[in-house]
Parts: structure tokens; C-alpha cells; sequence
């Protein structure tokens, strides 16, 4: 199938540009799935600003061909005029909700009671139905001495790593089996907690995203999040455990970007905690060491599956979280309990 055939397919309306929601109702039609999800992610994230026409559209489908990286290679950089304008747009909320919160909370998410933020992914941990996970999660908590930091919104961004319907109700979860439901609960928490800092936090903390590529269905955002994040969001594709591959993706940019702008700090949160935060915390800071770029891990925002919580053999006795946040630790991370934005 040619690319020009491809669009004639994907078009539904025959309007001669292709929309988002032409894009993934087309997709769902076809059955993508594994297979697709790559070229999928791709075009989702060239629909999100605007319907892309067909010539645009046969131009990028054959960058594609015919780069030996696919998706992944220089397509992408294709992208970088609408990343570069993102610095300028200092939220993650939707635009249509901005009245509707500021009617219900019109006090910034550093108001709130600083021991009921980092208490808040203790206490939720408590609902897994495995009260093991929360008692291990205190105990890194404690045995680590992980405090709360203050974090001046002036100084620092916020990048929320994948949070995507796959890894709660989609392809993902589903992948874990019989236990999926009570596996997935810490990360449904984390994005709770995303999704709630969002709407307390419009306008004052420069929030970005990731999202892996899945098929249809399962590459969405997270239900916590639908309707929060703005639908023309941008975000970097990140198809591994890092943010820094693809080179291409717009990362590297976005935070060289930041620390023009004067800020020294970047917080990531998200999921999951001891596998892609895990990965693109010390991979970031490793990258950006020079540039004296602080990376910080948000732990009240983050989460992994329950069982990551418990004690392993495979991680020396300790959990695969706890291992991970010792990990990030001694390459140069910091880690904290909850950042409270100041």
C-alpha cells in the first residue's frame, strides 16, 4: 500500500486532511495494533496541533520508508518548529476547564498541608489490597530518609512520564494476567495524583509529557487525565525506558530551552518508578551533568505495579522500587518524598 493510498483510507471524511480523531477512528476500523503503534504514535503527535494535509502526509510516510531508524529518525525533527513554541504556553491544562477550577480551587498546590501531600501515596498504597506494599514503601521511605522539597516553579519543569490508559485499563496491564487489576493500582494512584496537581496547578508549573507507543485504544491518556490535558498537548515520543532515544524526539532541545530560560531543575514523575523514571532521571542527568541540570524524582507522583514494592531475590532483598530509588540516588539524583511548589 502506497502512502498516497494509505491517506485515502485514513481520510475519512474526504476533506483532503487528515484530523486526530479521523486518525484513531480509521486505526480502530483497521485493527492496528503492535505492529502499527509505531507509525500510529507518529502520526498522532503531527494531528495534535492541527489535521495535516495529504502532501505533508506522503512526505512524512516516506521519510519513514525510507530512514533505516523508521518513525524514530529524522521524521520526527520534522515537529521541532511546534516544540520549540511550548515554553511559551506554561500549562497543561485544558483551556475549555481553566474557569471551571478556578471557580472550585482558586489556592496553588503549595498551599495544601505539606504533611497530607507526602502522606497521600502512603495512605493510597494502603487500598492495594497488599498492605505489604505500603508498609515497604514507608520503610525506603524512612530507612533512605527521603524528605519533601521545596521547589520554586521559577527555577524548575515538570515532565510526566507515560501516563497512558495502556498501563491502567489497556494492552499493558492487560499483558500482567489474572492479577492485573491489583497490580496496576499504585500507577492508577500516581495518575490520580498527576491529574489533581494539574488541575490545582494551571498556569504555574511548565508541565511536559511522554507517552510509549501503543496501539490504538491503549495509547491514550490515562481516564484520571482525559479531559485535563489539553487535546492539542504536545509530548515527546519515547519508545524504550529512556527519554533521551529516540535523539530526534525533541527532549534534549526542550530542556536545553528550559535552562536558557534560567531554569536548573527538571521533576519527573509518572510511571513507572523503577523502570522508565528510573532510566530517564540518570540518563538525563548523566547527559545534562555539565549544564548542572538537577533532575528530581517526585515519589507522591509516581508508582509502579504492586508487586515492583515488594522484597525480591532479584534485587538482593530488596524491592524492585527500592532498589531502583537507590539507584537514581547514587548516580546523582535526588529523589524526594513530594516536591512542594513554591
Amino acid at each position: 500500500m502506497t502512502p498516497n493510498e494509505l491517506f485515502d483510507i485514513l481520510d475519512l471524511n474526504k476533506n483532503g486532511v487528515l484530523s486526530r480523531l479521523e486518525l484513531h477512528e480509521a486505526a480502530r476500523r483497521m485493527a492496528w495494533h503492535w505492529r502499527e503503534a509505531p507509525v500510529f504514535a507518529v502520526l498522532d503527535l503531527f494531528t495534535a496541533a492541527k489535521p495535516m494535509s495529504r502532501d505533508n502526509f506522503i512526505a512524512f510516510m516516506n521519510q519513514i520508508i525510507e530512514d533505516p531508524y523508521g518513525p524514530y529518525g529524522k521524521v520526527l525533527l520534522n515537529l521541532h518548529p511546534f516544540l520549540s513554541s511550548i515554553a511559551s504556553k506554561r500549562t497543561a491544562i485544558s483551556k475549555e476547564r481553566t474557569a471551571d477550577v478556578r471557580e472550585v480551587n482558586n489556592k496553588p498546590y503549595q498551599t495544601t498541608s505539606k504533611d497530607k501531600i507526602c502522606n497521600d501515596m502512603s495512605d493510597l498504597l494502603k487500598h492495594t489490597d497488599n498492605i505489604g506494599v505500603a508498609n515497604t514503601y514507608q520503610k525506603i521511605i524512612e530507612n533512605m530518609n527521603i524528605k519533601p522539597i521545596e521547589i520554586s516553579s521559577d527555577d524548575a519543569a515538570l515532565l510526566i512520564i507515560d501516563p497512558q490508559r495502556s498501563f491502567t485499563r489497556g494492552v499493558w496491564m492487560k499483558s500482567i494476567g489474572s492479577k492485573a487489576e491489583l497490580e496496576v493500582k499504585p500507577i492508577r494512584f500516581a495518575f490520580e495524583k498527576c491529574a489533581q496537581f494539574l488541575i490545582e496547578n494551571f498556569s504555574f508549573v511548565e508541565t511536559m509529557f511522554t507517552r510509549c507507543p501503543f496501539p490504538p485504544g491503549s495509547y491514550d491518556w490515562d481516564d484520571a487525565l482525559a479531559g485535563i490535558i489539553d487535546a492539542g498537548q504536545l509530548y515527546f515520543i519515547k519508545p524504550g525506558n529512556s527519554v533521551l532515544f529516540p535523539n530526534t524526539n525533541g527532549f534534549r532541545e526542550w530542556v536545553e530551552g528550559l535552562m536558557d530560560d534560567g531554569k536548573k531543575i527538571l521533576v519527573m514523575a509518572g510511571c513507572t518508578l523503577n523502570s522508565c523514571i528510573r532510566k530517564s532521571s540518570i540518563d538525563t542527568h548523566k547527559y545534562f551533568k555539565e549544564g548542572k541540570l538537577q533532575i528530581v524524582v517526585d515519589l507522591s507522583l509516581s508508582g509502579a505495579r504492586a508487586g515492583s514494592y515488594m522484597q525480591s531475590s532479584l534485587y538482593d532483598g530488596l524491592s524492585a522500587v527500592e532498589s531502583g530509588v537507590r539507584e537514581m540516588t547514587d548516580a546523582g539524583v535526588r529523589v524526594a518524598q513530594c516536591v512542594q511548589w513554591i
